[in-house]
C-alpha cells in the first residue's frame, strides 16, 4: 500500500502530464508495492483535481472486458474510469491536434441511464430496467503513462492503466438511440475503418458475453466505494475490438449496421 502523500504526488504528476502532453514513467515500476486499491485511489485523486477546476462527471467507462485484454495484463477483472464533461464529442466532430498525446480508438455500446443504478447485488436485468437507451460510440484512449519503459522494455500493468483513469481521454457519441430490450446486444457488431480501410470488426458478445453484464459489474464496483451510477450518466460498456491507432489527420468510422454509425476526425 502507498502512503497518502505518494498517492497525491502520482495524481499530480498524471494531471501535469495530461496538461503538458508529456508522459510520465511507469507507476508500476517506480512503486512496485502499489496495489489495485492504490491505483483506484490515485485515479480518484486525479479526478478530484479536475472537479476542483470546474469539470463535471457525466458517466463512467468499463475497460478490459475481453479475455484477450485481461490475459495481456494478467488479470481476471475489468477496470473502470470516470467520464468528464470536457471529454464528450459528437458524431462527426474533429478532435483538436493539441488535445491528446498518443490516441487510440475503441468501438463500444454506450448506455444512457434513465434511473440510478447502485448496489452490490446489481444484475444485468437491473441494468436493462435502469437504461433509457443505448447508442453507438467510440472511446478515445490516451496514455499519460508511457506504454513501455524505453530502457527496460517493461510494459504497462493494470496499476498504470487504472491510475491513468483506465486510459480514458474522451468519447464520441453517435446520434442513434435504441432501447436495449429491442436488440440482441450480444450480436450488435461494428466494422471499424480508418481512412476508409477496415481495421477491426467485433460483436457485443466480446464484452463479458453481454454488455449489460459490464454495466452491472461497474455498479457493483462503485458500490464498494460508496458510489453509484446516476440518472443521466453515460456508461461505456467496454470495447469489442482491439485498440486502433488514431494518428493526426485520420478519420475513424464505426459502422454498426442497423444500429447506426459514429465518425470522428483527428486534426
Amino acid at each position: 500500500m502507498l502512503l497518502a502523500t505518494e498517492l497525491d504526488a502520482i495524481a499530480a504528476s498524471l494531471d501535469e502530464a495530461e496538461r503538458t502532453r508529456r508522459q510520465i514513467g511507469l507507476i508500476s515500476q517506480a512503486y512496485p508495492q502499489a496495489t489495485l486499491a492504490d491505483a483506484y485511489a490515485i485515479q480518484g485523486r486525479w479526478v478530484d483535481r479536475k472537479l476542483a477546476r470546474g469539470r463535471r462527471i457525466i458517466g463512467w467507462k468499463v475497460g478490459l472486458t475481453s479475455k484477450a485484454m485481461q490475459q495481456a495484463l494478467r488479470i481476471d477483472t475489468p477496470d473502470s474510469g470516470a467520464l468528464l464533461d470536457d471529454m464528450l464529442f459528437g458524431h462527426g466532430d474533429t478532435v483538436p491536434a493539441d488535445r491528446f498525446i498518443q490516441t487510440r480508438i475503441e468501438a463500444e455500446i454506450a448506455f444512457l441511464m434513465a434511473r440510478p443504478l447502485a448496489g452490490a447485488d446489481t444484475t444485468p436485468a437491473d441494468v436493462l430496467e435502469a437504461t433509457e437507451a443505448i447508442a453507438p460510440s467510440l472511446e478515445i484512449l490516451d496514455t499519460r503513462v508511457v506504454r513501455a519503459d524505453p530502457a527496460t522494455g517493461q510494459v504497462r500493468t493494470i496499476i498504470d492503466t487504472v491510475s491513468d483513469n483506465a486510459a480514458n481521454a474522451g468519447l464520441v457519441l453517435g446520434s442513434e438511440r435504441v432501447h436495449p430490450r429491442d436488440v440482441d446486444m450480444r450480436h450488435v457488431g461494428a466494422i471499424v475503418l480508418r481512412d476508409g480501410a477496415v481495421e477491426e470488426t467485433g460483436l457485443g458478445a466480446g464484452v463479458l458475453n453481454d454488455p449489460a453484464a459490464a454495466v452491472a459489474w461497474l455498479a457493483r464496483r462503485l458500490a464498494s466505494n460508496g458510489q453509484a451510477i446516476r440518472a443521466g450518466d453515460i456508461v461505456l460498456s467496454g470495447s469489442f475490438i482491439r485498440p486502433i491507432e488514431a494518428p493526426h489527420g485520420c478519420t475513424i468510422e464505426a459502422d454498426f449496421g442497423s444500429f447506426g454509425s459514429v465518425v470522428c476526425h483527428f486534426a
